[in-house]
């Protein structure tokens, strides 16, 4: 299960179970539960990239996309396969790998 590390964490865990999706983009047919969601998810119509990349140039539209492209200038690569030993600087990396070990295709 998951785990939070406050009451509010889990609360707006659970809202984004059972809230509906009362917040709507106004150029495309998307419909968000949090305003905050609907507001990152803007910035794809208005290419508003608020997280530059001092190492490249890059720009981002969230942190978690910057934060994940930091690590691509890093060597630092903190998930490794369990059945052979290679190592991802991304989780989502790793996860994609699995497949071949597994047989399974990958989803997109």
């Amino acid at each position: 299960g998951k785990s939070f590390r406050d009451t509010s964490g889990l609360n707006q865990h659970c809202f984004s179970h059972t809230a509906e999706k009362a917040f709507s983009c106004p150029d495309c047919s998307r419909s968000f539960k949090m305003l905050s969601s609907l507001r990152v998810h803007c910035r794809i119509h208005t290419r508003e990239k608020l997280f530059p990349c001092a190492a490249c140039g890059k720009n981002f539209t969230t942190s978690t996309r910057f934060i994940e492209h930091q690590l691509t200038h890093s060597s630092e690569k903190p998930y490794s396969c369990a059945d052979c030993g290679k190592s991802f600087s991304l989780k989502s990396n790793l996860t994609r790998h699995r497949h071949i070990h597994t047989g399974a295709q990958p989803t997109l």
